[in-house]
């Protein structure tokens, strides 16, 4: 079995920023692997589901992001899952807007979600780093990631999402490499291939009948300058 969490702070003000995508994440795989419904458990939200045989729990904890440790390590406990069977779901300010990397172990990078999480699990879990590039400066920071996604960008965060959600199964599968190419076919996928155009066929040669025929065609008449009489001797020889 597998916990995937995606992190975020609860609340409908709170629900299209971009410190909230880890919470998108996840509720674009429930929504599309056909999960139960959410219900409220471990100090936040779970949707029970299955990718094939490996059964599968979605967490979206609702502590605030500083104690999201609290509501994961709760769920942990009850299915008796160990830290390297959770994979978790965090915005990340040093991957540029639509970049996703998968990672096993460690820093926190200030992250305040993966710092709860560091101080019940260590670091030896999975997590999946969803690029919302870095406001510039470390003072708009705390603004920057509180503000929600402008509209401008709703064209890559929805295929960030549908990739997730198309490699969702991998993921819970232990393939993160597969995961990847999943979600790299939706961002990214590849052009068409133009080629280089194909020889031109020589013609087939005509049959030998219709190449004299063709031959004596294009050929100019040769006159006959003779006198009659050197055509009748000839004849003859």
């Amino acid at each position: 079995m597998k916990l995937i969490v995606g992190l975020g702070n609860p609340g409908a003000k709170y629900a299209r920023n971009r410190h909230n995508i880890g919470f998108m994440a996840v509720e674009q795989i429930a929504a599309d692997h056909d999960f139960a419904p959410w219900k409220g458990k471990f100090q936040g939200s779970l949707a029970e589901g299955r990718f094939g045989s490996t059964r599968a729990v979605l967490l979206r904890p609702e502590t605030f992001m500083n104690k999201s440790g609290d509501s994961l390590v709760a769920a942990m406990r009850f299915y008796k899952i160990e830290p390297q069977d959770v994979i978790v779901f965090h915005d990340e300010l040093d991957l540029a807007p639509g970049k996703v990397k998968f990672k096993m172990g460690g820093g926190h990078a200030g992250h305040n979600g993966l710092r709860s999480i560091h101080s019940h699990l260590g670091a030896d879990y999975g997590r999946v780093r969803l690029g919302i590039g870095h406001p510039g400066h470390k003072d708009r920071v705390a603004g920057y990631v509180l503000s929600d996604f402008a509209k401008s960008e709703a064209d890559w965060l929805d295929d960030v999402l549908r990739g997730i959600s198309d490699g969702a199964a991998h993921l819970a599968a232990g393939d993160p490499a597969k995961f990847m190419n999943a979600v790299a076919l939706r961002v990214a996928p590849p052009r068409p291939s133009t080629g280089t155009r194909p020889p031109v066929k020589a013609a087939p040669a005509p049959p030998p009948k219709l190449q004299q025929a063709q031959k004596s065609e294009q050929e100019p008449e040769q006159h006959d300058n003779r006198t009659a009489l050197q055509k009748l001797i000839g004849r003859f020889k």
